[in-house]
Parts: C-alpha cells; structure tokens; sequence
C-alpha cells in the first residue's frame, strides 16, 4: 500500500496574465522503504513537484494523500503540523542557521517534539554519532566542511523522527568521497524503512537509489525500479510532533542576540540611556515630594486641621497659613466660634478633640524703649509639631514662643538659647463681644524659640490659657477666632475634613477646614506635572530608541531570510516566526530596562550623597513602581517597534526564503 501519492497534479506560473504549466498531470505513488530518485533536467519541474510534496507550495490542483489521507494545502496550519511531524528536508546548499552551534541546529527541528529537554539533546547527539560528527556539536557551520554541513543536514532531518525524507541535490556541491558517504547514508535511511526522495540531474545519483522516476516537460517520462524496495519497519516508538513552544521562541531569540551582540548592545545602551532618564526624574519627583511632605509635617502635625467660620473670605483659603493670616484680621462678632459649634465637630466620628484657637494681628512688644513688630501670634495647639521648638520649651503660663526670624532681627544673634528667659511687654488692639475696641497688654517671658521654617507663617506663640486670660483681662472677646480640630488618625483626616466643610446650622454652611494635606497636594500635583514634563523630554530618547530597533529588526529579517524559510519548512508557523523577532525585540527592551535600573540606581546614589549635605534628605527616592513602570515601557516599545518587522518576515514565501542568498 502506498504511503504518499499524488493525483492529478497540475501547477502553473503566472507572468502578469500569462501562464506557464509547469507540472502537467503527475500522478505518482510511493512507498516507505523506498529510495526514489526525481531525476531531469533543469525546468522540468523536479524543486516544484518537491515543495508541493514537502507543504511548502499550497498554490497548485491535484490531491496529496498521506497514509490515505488526502491533504487539505488551503489549510495553512494542516500544512504545518504536516511538515512538522512528517518531513524532513536535507538541501544542497545544507541551509544550516550559521549563528547556532551543530548541536543546535540539529535541536533546531527537535524542538517541535514532544520529549523533554534531556531526550532532545540526548536524541540530537544520536543523530548527530549516526552521520559520524559526535565530535564536532560545539562548532559553528562555517567552522566545518561542505561534506560535514550536509551530514548537519542529514542529522537535522532525520532528529523529528519523519516517514519522509526529501533531499534537493544533495550531492550537488559535495566532492566524489563525500557523495559516496552521503548516498550511503540516505541508502540506510530508507532501509529503516523510511520514504527517502532525492531531486537530482545526476544519472549516477539516480541510480543508488531504488526507483527513478524522470520528469520531461512537466511530465512523468518515465517511472522505473531499479531494485527492490527495503522492507517496512513498525515504528511504535514514533516521535510525536507539538506545537513550537514560547520558550523556545526565546531561547533562539537570546542564541542569535549575544551571537550579534556587537550591534544589539548599541541598540540596547541607547535605549537604556532613555529609560534611566525617565526613571532617575522619577526618583526625583518622588524625593521632592517626600522632602516637603517632610518639611511640612515637621512643622505641622498632620492629624490636625485649622478650622475658620465660613465667609466668602475663608472659603478662598488653600492653606493653613492664610487661613491664620485671614483669622488674624477677621471680625470676631462675625466670625468667631460658639459653644453649640464646637461641640458640633467635636461629636464627629474620628474628632479626638477641638481646641480653641486664639489669633492675634499686628501684635508689637517693647524692648530696650524700642518698640517691635511680631505680626500674627497665635495660641498653640496641636496643630503644630513639637519639631519647630530650637531652643527652650513650649510656652506657659505667662509665656512666648518667638520666631527665630523675629530673634535674629530684634537680638541680632543666632545663638537662640541666649534669649530664652527674657522678659518682654506685648500689646495688641482687639474687640469686645459687642465688636468695640479694646487694648490688650501683657508682660511676658521668652520660653522658647522655635522655625517655622519656610511655611510663611508666624510661629509666634502663646498658650491658650495665656492668651484667653489676657484677653479676659482686658474685657476683650474671649470666643476663639479659629479652632483645631485633632484627628484619631492620619487616614481619616480627608474624611474628617469633608465631614467638618459639609455640617450645616440653620442650613447654612458653617465651617470651612484648611488641612496640611490640602496644601500638600496642591504641591504635589506641581511637582508631577514638572516630573512629567521632565519624563516626556526624557522619553524623546525612546523614540529614537524604537526607531533604531525597528531598523535593528529589518535588518535582521532581511539577514535571516533563509533562516525564516528553514524554519517554515521545519514546520514553523507564521505566528512562530513573528514571535521569534518580537522575542528577540522584547529581550532587548528587558535588558535595556534591567541596565537602565542599575544606571539609575548607581548614579542616584552619588546624587543622594550629595544633595545629602545640602537637604539632609534623599532626593532621589526610586520606588518598586517606578522600575515596574520602567520595565512595562521597554516591553511596550520593544513590542510595537517589533511588529511591523515581525509581520513581514512571517509573510515571506518560505520557498523564496529558502532561495534567498
């Protein structure tokens, strides 16, 4: 019974609307154990009856029955598990993959097997002892002669285990010694009962083999035996074909990037340079926004929040240090807080406490006959972070905090514990609760110094029982013109504040809080969007990056053009051959990506020992995110780069691939 037949098949060329029959009606069987010879001329269509036998050629008429079952060659994936799992090519010009090893190249077709990874290799050097090159697996193909390439072939073609073996001209550029050992070779191939198939113009070729059949004009001449066929071989332990997998896609990928690795790590030192741009101005705008949210919360303590009545003045307030400036200058008959108010917010889920909050403008004090300004005074609360305090303690009973700003002016030094202890006599005109002006003065003592650093507001402080018995004192009003509002935790401050801004009495908005947190995301949506800008001028670079990998790829494609069209033949899919360049691309991306991490770690260090002396903080903060984020952008341009150059190569014809010098 025959193992592969061909009926009625018919193939033309086409020149514009002219065409060229160059197969004419073969009808042909064949058996396995046979060693058939296609011999004829040049032109007489012996490479196109090959291809159309191998799956290669899908454009014809006629039927290919394999085992009896006839082939369906509009079904391009039907074609590919054929060639896969049936065929097996040896060439004249031995078309081995010059960038892998002789162990590799034979791996090459075992990689569609279903064995593991040790009975590949292990299968490889079989076939590999088999042709007699068991010596020479670590060498490369231009480290071998012409004979021992095809002897590559052989073992390459026979490692899937196929039923058929199709040798174009394999003899064609062998010497007379080496013909003979190649033919002796393929003898023993169909004796184990394999389907061998030779194309060849040379008669003495020809008749090594079993059968010969002639082709004339697109025509079978004639179809003669010449001896008997070798006996049939059960084969039960017949290697099962697979689908290629992913990662061997990524291991030929990794093979043919350090066999060009000159090139691809320019490619790769320009991408980095990109992306470590990118990730350093992260860093950065993390480091930043990490330095002020420092600054601010060691002056402020963050569970807190100011709280004024609602006016059209207070509701255009964004921080804490207008909303004191505007506490400071408001009316107190019109502004200031009731008994019934703050017991409101004090009931509020997550309120720990309210204190009152008393605020003091245009406040002089008298030294030495000379009279000095200290702006806004106001009570201390826990608003503010124990932090500020530079010398001596918080202030008392009949005490002061002093900015050290308003030191350095008034004592002319910087040595602040010098003054903590003086006496000091402040005055400042306020309202009684009927709104008439009442004048305020007390003497008091320097209990500490404290910075306010560059929040731009006045640290000068009183207790707040100081200030409410002052105030008392004088017949002054003595209802706070803000209050503190003290937060259980740092996480409930943004609700609290919503819950605080929406309370309403006689439904009418009654409140309006000013938290650090406010002001600090107004400044750090500034610092992101200058991070952003930074990372968009950096991430020019990238395109260029993408252009040169595009440029990289196409080259690459048009070097490995016959490597495309072996592995088609093979039994690679187009998708195969696709995933092959975007691997290759994709590895190019993740080690750009790995180098600009190390890059951007190395040199952020040195920054941060720098800008250490100067901040006393790390600038450059780089986050888990932000090398993530690194990562996924080299694989999202390393992917897009790759997929024209990808796309093309898996459309090429993989006869004119095979063709291609």
């Amino acid at each position: 019974m025959s193992y592969l037949e061909l009926k009625d098949i018919h193939k033309s060329y086409f020149l514009g609307k002219e065409e060229f029959p160059v197969l004419k009606g073969i009808n042909l069987k064949f058996e396995l154990g046979e060693f058939v010879s296609i011999l004829g001329e040049s032109g007489g269509g012996k490479s196109t009856l090959m291809n159309i036998i191998g799956g290669l050629d899908r454009k014809f008429e006629g039927q290919v029955l394999v085992n009896d079952k006839a082939l369906d060659h509009h079904k391009e994936k039907e074609m590919d598990e054929y060639r896969r799992g049936t065929i097996g090519y040896i060439y004249q010009s031995y078309n081995l993959i010059s960038h892998l090893t002789v162990l590799d190249n034979v791996l090459t077709s075992l990689e569609m097997a279903q064995l593991s990874q040790a009975q590949r290799v292990e299968r490889a050097k079989e076939m590999l002892k088999k042709v007699g090159l068991e010596d020479q697996i670590k060498k490369h193909p231009n480290q071998l002669s012409g004979g021992q390439k095809q002897r590559v072939a052989i073992a390459r073609a026979l490692a899937a285990d196929p039923e058929i073996i199709i040798a174009d001209e394999p003899t064609g550029a062998l010497d007379s010694v080496n013909t003979e050992e190649v033919l002796e070779i393929l003898r023993n191939i169909a004796a184990e009962g394999k389907l061998v198939i030779a194309v060849t113009h040379s008669q003495d070729v020809a008749d090594f083999g079993t059968r010969i059949v002639h082709l004339e004009d697109g025509k079978v001449d004639y179809d003669k035996q010449i001896r008997e066929k070798y006996p049939e071989v059960s084969n039960e332990s017949k290697i099962e074909s697979r689908k290629l997998p992913a990662s061997a896609s990524y291991s030929n990928a990794w093979k043919h990037l350090k066999y060009n690795f000159g090139r691809n790590s320019l490619i790769m030192i320009g991408t980095a340079i990109g992306l470590f741009a990118v990730l350093l101005f992260s860093g950065l705008g993390n480091g930043i926004k990490g330095y002020i949210n420092d600054q601010v919360n060691s002056l402020v303590n963050p569970n807190a929040m100011m709280v004024q009545r609602y006016t059209k003045t207070s509701g255009s307030a964004s921080s804490q240090s207008e909303a004191w400036a505007q506490a400071a200058s408001a009316d107190p008959t019109t502004t200031s807080f009731s008994e019934a108010q703050i017991k409101k917010m004090a009931n509020l889920k997550h309120v720990d406490s309210v204190e009152s909050m008393y605020v003091a403008a245009n406040m002089k004090f008298s030294l030495s006959g000379r009279d000095y300004s200290l702006a806004t005074v106001q009570s201390w609360t826990k608003l503010f972070s124990k932090d500020m305090l530079k010398a001596g303690t918080l202030p008392g009973k009949d005490e002061i905090a002093v900015d050290k700003k308003t030191v350095a002016k008034v004592y002319n030094t910087k040595d602040w514990k010098s003054v903590v202890g003086k006496k000091i006599a402040v005055k400042w005109t306020t309202t009684d609760d009927n709104g008439m002006p009442v004048q305020v003065s007390k003497d008091l003592t320097i209990s500490g110094v404290v910075d306010a650093g560059s929040s731009g507001a006045s640290m000068n402080a009183m207790s707040g029982e100081t200030m409410k018995d002052t105030l008392k004192a004088a017949g002054a009003t003595t209802k706070p013109s803000a209050t503190v509002v003290n937060v259980d935790n740092s996480k409930n401050v943004d609700s609290v504040e919503k819950k605080v801004n929406s309370i309403k009495m006689d439904n009418k908005r009654v409140f309006k809080a000013n938290t650090v947190g406010s002001a600090l995301k107004t400044v750090n949506t500034i610092v992101d969007l200058a991070t952003y800008v930074l990372m968009a001028i950096a991430g020019i670079s990238l395109v260029v990056s993408a252009l040169m990998i595009i440029v990289s790829m196409y080259m690459s494609v048009s070097e490995r053009t016959k490597e495309i069209g072996i592995l088609r033949a093979l039994g690679e899919s187009k998708a195969d051959v696709r995933r092959l360049f975007t691997s290759e691309s994709l590895l190019i991306g993740l080690i750009s990506a790995a180098l600009a991490t190390v890059l951007a770690f190395g040199l952020g260090y040195l920054l941060n020992q720098f800008l250490y002396t100067i901040a006393k903080y790390d600038l450059i903060q780089i986050s888990a995110t932000n090398i993530l984020t690194t990562f996924i952008l080299a694989i999202v341009i390393s992917f897009l780069a790759a997929l024209l150059p990808a796309r093309s190569a898996a459309k090429l014809n993989p006869i004119d691939a095979l063709a291609a010098d």
